[in-house]
């Protein structure tokens, strides 16, 4: 009999089941094997939010702008927008471009905007006010499964990363996920602490993050070839940072000497560079934020060889602060559904057509130009496009070539061109990095700020 009873108690629990996975929330809620499919469902507490978020989203800002949901309020209880350079007022109507200064020193990947908007639809995230309250997933981890499954498959459609046998970290950006590289490759011997450097010109994070730190296990020793005239490497324990793609010329880089790497490969992607092969390093370190254009969303992951390795990965991320939210996960998750849509190469064809077009318009500026120039690009084979082509760098790296021009920084802002001098990044004045990464009317007016400075070689420019 008992047997019986269990069998309809079997039976009547697989019934309920099926009833709930089909009539969710009052709408009808379809499965197949590897998609859900939503279709008619009732939309309730999702509405006023919405509602909100398209009503915001349309606003025009002239054009010149943007207004997001948690954009300022005005006292009269408008929206203000967010303008961008020579533009202001509520609604960015307000043109004004004597002695208006383009921002270039800053990398805020702008130009990403336009695909983002026309793929709304599929990249929305709504989150309810529940969406996962606790620091843990079901598996236990802190770490999404269904997205590090999708990080896996974006480098095998990419081809710039192999992930098949490694360990993938989340981190806060990858920022965060540089200095969790140092604390897992440095020494353990406090007497002998790890000698970390970097390859000048370098991105200027590097130095600053480990010297903040101050770990007993670890120094920063400046530029790799400098310390190498001095030191001889045997026996010692050196730390290299490779940015491959470089930042700030954009030129794939190797490792100068014989030690631990850490790859930063931010910008090893194709709208940037040819991609020749996949990477295969002992530490990789990718992230959202030139990849995609969301640099705010502040995600980043590393692919790591050696257990040993990626256990005190995890062990730094889980101290400093528990894990990853949830909530950029879930968004990150969606935006990379996107990004995989189809054959995988909307967003990285959008990206080098866009990137390929500023290139074309920068080179004949300086073209005309004794006084500045641009970094050198050599064409190779890129094996996600099939196609033999430039490198198209997120920054333009100007050399002032005239003797007397030691700080082209300088030079620069008395055209009202604001860039990052070269000895942020350890190089000489000589050198200043533009970003090229802008919003379309910023870069227009980067475009006239340079021809304008072009057309005045022959006269003397005053500097502050």
């Amino acid at each position: 009999m008992k047997k019986y009873c269990y069998g309809f108690v079997l039976i009547v629990s697989v019934a309920i089941n099926i009833f709930l996975s089909i009539n969710l929330y009052g709408g009808r809620v379809q499965y197949s094997e590897k998609k859900l499919m939503l279709q008619d469902v009732d939309l309730g507490w999702s509405k006023k939010a919405a509602a909100e978020a398209e009503a915001i989203a349309a606003m025009p800002c002239s054009g010149h702008g943007r207004a997001f949901v948690d954009s300022l309020i005005s006292e009269g209880g408008q929206l203000i927008c967010e303008c961008y350079d020579c533009y202001s007022g509520n609604d960015c109507s307000v043109y004004s471009p004597v002695g208006c200064t383009v921002d270039a020193k800053s990398g805020d990947p702008i130009f990403m905007e336009p695909f983002w908007m026309q793929n709304a639809e599929n990249s929305a995230v709504v989150i309810s006010g529940w969406h996962r309250l606790g620091y843990w997933y079901d598996h236990g981890d802190t770490m999404s499964i269904e997205l590090e499954r999708h990080i896996r498959k974006l480098h095998s459609v990419v081809g710039n990363a192999v992930t098949e046998g490694r360990y993938v970290v989340f981190g806060i950006g990858a920022m965060q996920l540089l200095s969790a590289a140092i604390y897992a490759l440095a020494s353990e011997n406090a007497s002998s602490p790890s000698n970390v450097l970097a390859t000048i010109p370098y991105y200027p994070m590097f130095e600053h993050q480990t010297v903040f730190f101050n770990g007993k296990a670890f120094n920063f020793e400046g530029d790799t070839k400098t310390w190498q005239s001095k030191n001889d490497t045997d026996g010692k324990d050196v730390i290299e940072f490779v940015t491959s793609p470089n930042n700030p010329d954009g030129a794939l880089t190797e490792p100068v000497l014989k030690g631990k790497t850490i790859y930063d490969h931010a910008y090893y992607w194709p709208h940037y560079t040819p991609i020749p092969s996949p990477s295969d390093q002992e530490v990789m370190i990718f992230s959202m934020s030139k990849f995609t254009g969301h640099a705010g969303t502040r995600f980043g992951w590393a692919v790591i060889k050696d257990k040993s390795v990626y256990d005190k990965f995890l062990q730094y991320i889980q101290f400093a602060d528990l894990g990853i939210s949830k909530d950029t996960q879930l968004r990150v998750l969606k935006l990379l559904k996107v990004v995989l849509e189809g054959d995988g190469k909307s967003l990285f064809q959008y990206g080098y057509e866009k990137m390929s077009d500023r290139w074309e318009k920068l080179i004949p500026i300086f073209s005309n130009s004794k006084r500045f120039s641009l970094q050198k690009r050599q064409p190779s084979h890129c094996n996600f496009f099939n196609q033999t082509r430039l490198p198209t760098p997120a920054y333009a790296w100007v050399k002032c070539e005239r003797p007397e021009d030691l700080d082209c920084g300088a030079i620069l802002a008395a055209g009202n061109i604001i860039g990052s001098p070269g000895s942020n990044f350890r190089d000489k004045d000589r050198y200043t990095r533009l970003n090229i990464l802008m919003s379309e009317d910023d870069f227009e007016l980067l475009l006239q700020r340079l021809t304008e400075l072009v057309s005045l070689e022959n006269n003397s420019i005053q500097t502050m």
